[in-house]
């Protein structure tokens, strides 16, 4: 009866440990973020483990076999499960800043700060400011949402810009105004309406969403062609992406659109491994998508949308871009944190927001490496510097997730990536480069350049009155094109000098 009752111990605990094993190798099939020959050699080494625990723990009758048998099959189904545990967070989270087609739009409606009324409904019978041009799909979705949620009609009184909107709102020529969020900041970056966030107060906000247009998701009006998808690009020397990385300025979260600080394309090849990051200065006068060839701060592209900023930057330089990556300067912080920190190239001695970098190497965590990113009256060249500082982080950034200290936060990591950080890029997508690198491995040869101009002060698209701008130098735009183009080529890059 022992023999027995041994006997039945030893098949259930090969029978879990097989249960436990198939699960795993199960797993890593359905993520899709391990290459098939490698799952494939796992789960013929799994095989084994699993022979060799059964013929371990079948007969009890031998103590120590059966010890070892049992040990090995706890202690590698204990590792199955915590891998299957990481596994599980890395599909969940990818799943949730993956494949993002849609964005909002977040339309206040404002009344003067000393106004009495402090709901929508309490605005009954007011006479409502928009702007005539500016933002006005979202403007008159908004307007549709207060006459549905009033049960009225109500008064409009249209201006030609922020300044006249704003301005009638102070002079009681209206009682409310319907305004995006995102204009806010863009206000108070004109002379004597630096305040004008405490000359109003917010009673409500309606959110307006919105489908992130590009070529592989293109609206029913959007002329694509063939709607045909082009990225990645396929070319003789393998797969070039081209991707727009966007810092917005928010950190309330992504939801919302906003002005863009950080704007650089990455364009990759995967074949020779080669990296190029073209970083664009915020205040470039450059026509907007929507603008009708008025020009505008790049920065503001953002407010009307992701595509715009994608479409903007695709004219400048002549090339698709459909993807994009965007993170706000929240999780800037705390994906840096999560990483332990990183080491960003600083070409200047300076000091900012109580930080000093040092020229050279500086190891920074993520309020020092934010402050670092951000700063640009510590330096001559200004936002020339800045962009330059913007790419220092982001190559900071991937050298340090492409080494094995990111498996030491890697739940932190993970942690931190959501609400922070999305792409318009599929998990399937992204699971497939994964499995290239771990099939592939090697280092990456990563080159960064920013695009120069002129300071000058212009009146934007998106502005009423003259604003600092930068015209732009098509000289180093040109540039620029010619290093792309030579990533899509298969050759290779160099740093440039200065």
């Amino acid at each position: 009866m022992e023999r027995e009752s041994g006997g039945i111990a030893g098949k259930i605990i090969a029978a879990v440990f097989l249960l436990v094993s198939a699960a795993f190798v199960g797993l890593l099939v359905y993520t899709k973020l391990v290459p098939a020959v490698i799952v494939a050699v796992i789960g013929v080494v799994l095989l084994i483990f699993v022979i060799l625990v059964t013929v371990l723990t079948w007969n009890r009758h031998n103590l120590v076999r059966f010890i070892i048998g049992t040990v090995l099959a706890v202690l590698f189904s204990v590792l199955f499960i915590v891998g299957g545990v990481y596994l599980y967070k890395t599909t969940s989270t990818l799943s949730k800043i993956s494949g993002v087609e849609t964005e909002i739009a977040q339309v206040g409606i404002y009344v003067r700060a000393q106004d009495s009324a402090d709901s929508l409904a309490a605005t009954s019978g007011y006479k409502y400011g928009i702007i005539t041009d500016l933002d006005r799909e979202n403007t008159d979705k908004t307007l549709e949402e207060i006459k549905t949620e009033l049960g009225s009609e109500i008064q409009v009184q249209e201006y030609r810009g922020l300044t006249e909107l704003v301005d009638g709102l102070r002079r009681e020529e209206t009682g409310a105004i319907i305004l995006n969020q995102a204009y806010i900041p863009v206000l108070e970056e004109i002379d004597g309406y630096g305040d004008i966030a405490s000359q109003m107060r917010e009673i409500s906000v309606k959110h307006v969403e919105t489908v992130i247009e590009t070529a592989n998701n293109p609206s029913e009006n959007q002329n694509t062609g063939a709607g045909e998808q082009v990225q990645p690009d396929v070319e003789a020397t393998g797969e070039i992406y081209t991707v727009y990385i966007s810092g917005i300025d928010n950190r309330g979260g992504l939801v919302a659109k906003s002005r863009s600080d950080v704007n650089i394309i990455a364009v990759a090849n995967t074949k020779t491994r080669q990296l190029l990051l073209v970083s664009t200065p915020r205040d470039y006068f450059v026509p907007l998508s929507i603008s009708g060839g008025v020009p505008d701060k790049l920065t503001h592209a953002g407010i009307y949308g992701i595509s715009v900023s994608m479409d903007t930057l695709s004219i400048l330089y002549g090339i698709d871009i459909n993807n994009y990556f965007r993170i706000n300067f929240g999780g800037f912080v705390s994906i840096i944190d999560a990483l332990g920190g990183i080491t960003v190239e600083s070409d200047y001695d300076f000091a900012t927001s109580g930080f000093h970098y040092n020229q050279g190497s500086n190891y920074v965590n993520g309020e020092q490496a934010l402050a670092f990113a951000r700063e640009r009256y510590a330096f001559s060249e200004g936002d020339r510097q800045r962009g330059k500082n913007q790419m220092a982080v982001i190559q900071g950034v991937i050298n340090k997730a492409l080494s094995p200290e990111l498996l030491k936060n890697y739940s932190s990591i993970l942690s931190s990536l959501q609400g922070s950080f999305e792409t318009n890029i599929s998990y399937e997508e992204i699971a497939r480069l994964l499995q290239q690198q771990l099939t592939e491995g090697g280092a990456w040869n990563i080159v960064s350049y920013s695009v120069d101009g002129t300071g000058d002060k212009q009146v934007p698209y998106s502005m009423s009155q003259p604003a600092y701008v930068m015209i732009p130098d098509y000289n180093t735009v040109d540039a620029a094109k010619e290093m792309i183009q030579q990533v899509k080529n298969g050759q290779t890059i160099t740093q440039p000098q200065g």
